[in-house]
Order: structure tokens, then sequence, then C-alpha cells
């Protein structure tokens, strides 16, 4: 049980420690603008995360949902997302939401995360089911504790008003790096 639960650890670490960044982008944006709000931001988190260990789980059990070689073109997600914020007008002195619900959260998180199918597919088929709810319990525990970092990372004065100062541009840059960086680490990995 300790193995599977130091495993599980280590590789949601390891697959995710991109989500911080993420995270913390949006923490930051909803506390120097309100939105999205922290609840849509956690709540999201854990619906991406969810979707990417079912599609994983399925995947393990022999379907083959989405083709390696395409999964890197959900980094288009984030990217939209962020040329979108640019785009929109919006209060000068606040970040011009990028991500603003549940629903476009879970979105950004699938797509930053659709590169981790490839490490939980092969785990899951290797590991049996008992280890494999282990494992998705840990997952549970330790997207709170993300979502918990990055909000104690969003709640500095200095960072918040650097976002309030240049969030316009900042959070929708941020998230067509993120984007850019899916999509390349896809075509040429």
């Amino acid at each position: 049980m300790g193995e599977t639960i130091g495993t599980a650890v280590a590789v949601f670490a390891g697959t995710n420690v991109d989500d911080i960044v993420i995270l913390t982008v949006l923490f930051l944006a909803s506390r120097a603008g309100g939105v999205p709000r922290s609840w849509q931001i956690i709540v999201g988190q854990y619906a991406g995360i969810a979707a990417l260990v079912v599609v994983s789980a399925v995947a393990a059990l022999g379907l083959t949902v989405v083709p390696d070689r395409w999964a890197g073109l959900l980094g288009l997600v984030p990217f939209g997302m962020g040329v979108w914020g640019l785009i929109k007008k919006g209060d000068d002195d606040g970040a011009a939401p990028v991500a603003s619900g549940v629903v476009s959260i879970a979105g950004v998180t699938v797509a930053n995360g659709a590169d981790n199918i490839s490490v939980y597919v092969p785990m899951f088929r290797a590991i049996g089911l008992t280890s494999s709810l282990v494992t998705v319990a840990v997952f549970a525990v330790l997207v709170g504790v993300w979502c918990v970092a990055a909000s104690w990372l969003g709640s500095h004065r200095r960072v918040i008003g650097l976002v309030e100062r240049s969030g316009r541009w900042l959070v929708p840059v941020v998230f067509m790096v993120i984007g850019a960086v899916i999509v390349a680490e896809s075509i040429f990995s």
C-alpha cells in the first residue's frame, strides 16, 4: 500500500507540476479581477483531472481514445483562450479572464494534462484495480493540495499588484505559452 501511495504521489507531482503555474495564474486573476471565482477554479481542476483519469482508465482497458500524436493538439485550447483574452475588450486595470468558469477551467486542465494520459494508461494497466483505486484517491487529495499551494502563491500582494497592472496581457500570454508548449512537445517528441 505504501509503495502504491508513493508511486501515485510521484506520478501526480511529475505529470502535474505545470498545473501549479496555471492554477496560480487563475487564482491571481480571481483576486485581481474577481473572475474566475475560487470555487470555479477548484471544481474545474477536479473535473479536468477526473476527465484525464477516466480517459486513461478506459484506454488502459484496451480502448484507444486519442492517438498520442494527436493529444498535443489539445494545447490549442489554452492557446486559443489566451488569444481570445488578448483581443477581448476589458478593463485595462484588471486581468482579462481567459478561463471564466468551471467548464473552461476543466478544458484548460485537460488540454494541459493531455500528455498525462501517456503516463496514466500504462500505469493503470500495470497496477491492477485495487492499486488504481488507491492511486485515484491519492490524486484526489493532491488536486486539493495543488489548489491550496497555487492559492497561497497567488495571494502575495506584490504578485496581485503585478497582475492588476499587467494582467490584461499577462494572463492571456501565459495561457498562449502553455498551449504552444503542449503543441510543441507533441510535435517534437
